[in-house]
């Protein structure tokens, strides 16, 4: 048996493993001595730095990684922010803007001027637009940076590294574990309270807001994950893993008891057969056909009043069946919640149809919009949640040219899955861009009755999708 030759090690590699376990040592003493417990922190807050200068991408997919575990806190001030994820994306926007300065000959100039990528400048712009003529610019000032590193972190960032077959896989793995830990976390938990839908909310505690937050990631990761298993053999270990795994999303789903993740996952369904068949143009014609029709009908002599909850019976359920049988009679407290604030959202809007009031400012002037007849027992809105339909949330605070630029946009995409999956005719590629598109359609769904484009655990996918159906029309162009 031939002996093993010493790994050889130079003395630079030697001065900084010595250099950081110092370091490290002494950050833990001083942590403790001064109970300043962030210095913990420190060497790894050092290892992330020296990551950004010599190979960022490893940091990139470590921010992929967190998003599964991070936890939304709220600072003093009424400031929010998701923790850990949250300051990585900020790191990025800062390492891609340098990267910007430094490499900006030598990156693809396509990408920057691609039909989406330059739809979704167009959605920045009017965006900053309806800043500047905000009730609140602070507030929207706010709003507008919290923005811009999602679109640098997740389109941008994704767009520049994200381009081999492996680094897909290897963006999916990363996801897929911290992913189904916190699943398999949540179902223990819910499972010790007999997976009661009134003890939902707790079991998602503290990596989840809330079981639709929790449900809208899942059912919009399933597609990718059920596509995934076809890249390995049948039986092996990662396609055992990868069917388990869907399985488990299926069950985690279920049990979420979250009507926009069924419904979501439903439409994905159909949507695959429409892409097969090349009708995603005429279902969305159809579909713009029938929204216009049906708000025209409510709204055509203030129809929609007829529709006012009896305040007494519509109440919170604790038991699943119930909520169904309590939304088709209209008494479900969540749904007309919702409705007391579409109706409130559109006087808001006639009020202000051009600019609307601004980003982020629905919460801060929908009250004296707002229709009495309506109101349920949780109409004083602690938590300060939004509208819960981000396009109706669109043309309140950014105005009717804000929401048909953000059609335009979503559309846009979802024509352009279309396009390349009957264009490319590479297994693995077909199979992605099928995956994407049906995730991409899953959030589009799930936005009719939610606001989450501004959240971590969505947001990050939204514009992750579109930076990729972008890739790969510029790799078949090529």
């Amino acid at each position: 048996m031939l002996a093993r030759e010493p790994i050889s090690v130079s003395a630079e590699t030697r001065w900084l493993f010595w250099a950081f376990a110092g370091l490290s040592l002494l950050s833990f003493f001083a942590g403790a001595i001064t109970n300043y417990y962030f210095l913990f922190g420190m060497p790894a807050a050092l290892l992330v730095g020296y990551l950004c200068l010599v190979d960022f991408k490893k940091v990139y997919f470590l921010l992929w990684a967190l998003i599964p575990i991070s936890t939304e806190i709220y600072l003093p001030g009424g400031l929010g922010t998701d923790l850990p994820d949250e300051p990585f994306m900020l790191l990025l926007t800062g390492v891609f803007f340098l990267y910007l300065i430094r490499n900006g000959r030598e990156m693809d100039k396509r990408f920057f001027v691609h039909p989406i990528t330059l739809l979704l400048f167009l959605h920045l712009a009017w965006m900053t637009v309806a800043m500047i003529t905000s009730s609140l610019p602070l507030v929207s000032v706010k709003f507008l940076l919290a923005k811009a590193w999602y679109v640098v972190s997740f389109y941008f960032m994704a767009g520049l590294l994200l381009k081999t077959e492996q680094d897909k896989k290897k963006w999916l793995w990363w996801i897929f574990i911290p992913l189904m830990l916190t699943v398999t976390y949540v179902f223990v938990r819910h499972a010790s309270y007999g997976f009661s839908f009134k003890d939902v909310n707790r079991a998602m505690s503290p990596f989840y807001r809330n079981h639709v937050n929790y449900a809208c990631l899942l059912a919009l990761f399933f597609p990718l994950v059920w596509f995934a298993r076809t890249w390995y053999k049948a039986f092996s270990f990662r396609w055992l893993l990868l069917v388990s795994g869907a399985g488990l999303l299926l069950v985690a789903i279920q049990f979420a008891y979250t009507r926009a993740a069924y419904v979501g996952l439903a439409i994905a369904l159909g949507a695959y057969f429409i892409i097969r068949l090349r009708l995603t143009l005429p279902v969305l014609l159809l579909t713009i056909a029938g929204a216009i029709v049906g708000v025209g009908y409510m709204l055509h002599q203030e129809k929609y009043l007829e529709y006012a909850p009896d305040f007494e019976k519509t109440v919170t359920h604790y038991k699943f069946d119930n909520l169904l049988e309590a939304t088709a009679k209209g008494e479900d407290i969540s749904t007309m919640e919702r409705v007391y604030r579409w109706v409130a959202g559109k006087h808001m809007i006639e009020d202000k149809p051009l600019v609307g009031f601004g980003p982020g400012n629905f919460y801060n002037f929908y009250r004296s919009y707002t229709v009495s007849s309506f109101e349920t027992y949780v109409s004083d809105n602690p938590e300060k949640s939004g509208i819960h339909s981000y396009y109706l949330m669109t043309t309140v605070e950014q105005g009717l040219p804000g929401l048909l630029i953000f059609l335009t946009l979503s559309f846009s995409v979802l024509l352009l899955g279309q396009r390349v999956y009957h264009r490319t005719l590479d297994p693995f590629r077909k199979r992605w861009v099928m995956a994407i598109t049906l995730s991409a359609i899953v959030i589009d769904a799930l936005l009719l009755i939610n606001d989450m484009v501004e959240t971590d655990k969505v947001g990050s996918f939204f514009f992750f999708f579109m930076a990729m159906l972008v890739r790969m029309d510029l790799e078949d162009q090529a």
